[in-house]
């Protein structure tokens, strides 16, 4: 198993969340952080100058079968690429265990 961490524009998560449940994976976390990027100029709206180092993203989290691990990132390359400075990052990282609470199934049987 494998958990998929995913940062992404805000913008982009219902085109995500969506391509995610085409795909089958229908569980996972998400909430709004703050980052810092790499992009170091600021920009001008209307004549006021304004920072762009404190980003605003969604960060997604979830864990699916190593067997699926490919689709899931390239699922999510997709459904949240624009081109531009700033489209995220994504994690992927070994998951030892994982318990459903409610039936006590364990391991890739949790997961579904």
């Amino acid at each position: 198993m494998k958990k998929i961490e995913a940062i992404i524009r805000k913008s982009r998560f219902d085109e995500v969340k969506k391509a995610l449940h085409e795909t089958e994976v229908n569980f996972f976390t998400y909430w709004d952080v703050t980052g810092v990027g790499n992009e170091k100029q600021g920009h001008v709206y209307r004549g006021v100058s304004y920072s762009t180092s404190d980003i605003q993203r969604r960060k997604i989290s979830l864990v699916v079968s190593d067997h699926n691990v490919d689709s899931t990132v390239e699922t999510i390359l997709r459904a949240a690429h624009t081109g531009s400075v700033g489209d995220g990052k994504i994690f992927v990282t070994p998951v030892e265990e994982a318990y459903r609470i409610r039936t006590k199934e364990k391991g890739t049987d949790s997961l579904s």
